[in-house]
């Protein structure tokens, strides 16, 4: 059996949490996913899905972790018996995914950020408008078309696996630990100066009026789709579903107070989400773009691009932008690629370097067909977070809610004392509205992978098969 290491400070555990939940799906898909949604009327119903479906779930994940010191299988395996193995089955396989594309998503960051020292956005975008006239789409388009695949793509996939890979093999003390204690200061830090920046911005005002004020008449008419959204990011953003706060919590001692550390981080979580908010929206509407959520996955580098060529500083602020994401994006991945080292680790006994480069280097080979063509992202994205993601998270509130809720208690309450009714009320809590907004978000992420299935993948696979 190989030692199982631990943290070794609280603040490590706190801020490598943070690191894995302020990623990419803050700074990436928050910012289009708010477009998509209507601006502040989705901040406001996604703020409430952190509170009241988002905090009670990490505490779930939490109890698992600490309880067992096990990864995700070998956690559910304790818990529940023989059957429940094949569930945290579900959340290696769900990290495994993720990572695989995160990968290539992170590697633009490297790619738009190092563009940033050749020279000014608006010259870079100059390269491109001839092929923009002669295809007839914007320019910051098309060369994000150019920039997402092919040769280049795949150099910097390569590279960020390999700084992934380098970070989790060190360790949890000397690899992780050490290095989201550089990290996620320098996001907040840098994430501060760019929302005062952004705030000097002439039309900033728009900004913060599309992003700030609600009109409640677009959420009671958009309902049925803000919800399922606001949850699915909710969960995204907080890193649940991934097996990443079973396996960070499997290394924490007995006499931590798991509520404190669950409200710090959903706080740090949030709160940098919305900071990102208060530096995209602005650069936005200062540059014209006033459809934020326009693009999919590409809407951030494309709007942004467009906006840093477009306004006073933008040089500037593109080099701070796009490299602050990008170390975000590590902060992430490394505890992606934790999950499923640490799976290797406990159940097979392997040295974690052995682990680490030998799990990180299938994710990789994975994410190679995403820098050929980006439908394979939507394909291994829709996979991973419309289905795998929700249904683990799912399975595991069932084990922990109806199952096993006095092994739960009883855990949660070290390090806090006698909870009384509190206890009840978590899962009570995570037994009706978790549950149901994770059967609903399920049902509806089945539907849409397999309408994409159906319909777009079917259709790319007529035209290039």
């Amino acid at each position: 059996m190989v030692q199982r290491e631990t943290w070794a400070t609280r603040t490590g555990f706190i801020l490598a949490a943070v690191g894995s939940a302020v990623g990419l799906g803050n700074i990436w898909r928050f910012p289009f996913v708010t477009g998509e949604g209507g601006g502040a009327a989705f901040l406001l119903v996604y703020l409430l899905f952190v509170a009241l479906i988002g905090f009670p779930a990490i505490l779930v994940e939490f109890v698992v972790g600490r309880r067992t010191e096990r990864n995700p299988v070998g956690a559910l395996l304790e818990l529940g018996g023989d059957a429940w193995k094949y569930v945290g089955a579900i959340f290696i396989v769900t990290g495994f995914v993720i990572l695989s594309f995160y990968s290539v998503v992170a590697g633009w960051f490297i790619r738009y950020f190092l563009e940033g020292f050749r020279g000014s956005y608006a010259s870079h975008l100059a390269g491109y408008e001839d092929i923009a006239a002669e295809a007839g789409e914007p320019t910051a388009a098309i060369m994000f078309g150019e920039l997402s695949t092919g040769l280049d793509a795949f150099f910097f996939h390569t590279l960020f696996m390999v700084l992934t890979i380098g970070v989790v093999a060190l360790g949890i003390r000397r690899g992780i630990e050490l290095a989201v204690k550089v990290m996620v200061p320098a996001i907040i830090v840098l994430l501060v100066g760019m929302a005062v920046w952004a705030f000097t911005l002439p039309d900033a005002g728009a900004g913060y009026s599309y992003y700030l004020s609600p009109e409640f008449g677009v959420i009671v008419d958009n309902w049925a789709e803000l919800l399922p959204a606001a949850a699915g990011q909710a969960f995204f953003t907080l890193s649940l579903g991934m097996g990443v706060m079973i396996t960070y919590a499997s290394y924490l001692g007995e006499d931590r107070n798991l509520t404190k550390d669950g409200v710090t981080i959903i706080g740090f979580d949030t709160g940098i989400a919305f900071l990102t908010g208060l530096v995209v929206f602005p650069v936005f509407f200062s540059a014209g773009i006033t459809e934020p959520g326009d693009g999919g996955a590409g809407a951030i580098f494309i709007s942004m691009t467009d906006a840093f060529a477009t306004i006073g500083g933008g040089h500037l602020l593109g080099l701070l932008f796009f490299g602050t994401v990008a170390i975000a994006a590590l902060s992430s991945a490394i505890s992606l690629l934790e999950v499923v080292t640490a799976y290797v680790i406990d159940e097979k006994g392997v040295e974690r370097w052995k682990a680490a480069l030998g799990m990180g280097g299938i994710i990789y080979l994975l994410g190679v067909p995403v820098t050929y063509d980006l439908i394979f992202l939507d394909l291994l994205d829709g996979f991973a977070d419309g289905v795998l993601l929700i249904l683990g998270a799912l399975l595991l509130v069932i084990l922990v809610g109806w199952i096993t809720p006095k092994l739960a208690v009883q855990e949660l309450e070290k390090g806090i004392g006698d909870l009384g009714g509190l206890g009840a009320a978590w899962i009570w809590a995570i037994r009706v509205p978790v549950l149901l907004v994770l059967v609903v978000s399920l049902y509806l992420g089945v539907v849409d992978y397999v309408e994409f299935l159906t319909d777009d993948f079917a259709g790319w696979i007529d035209e290039n098969l």
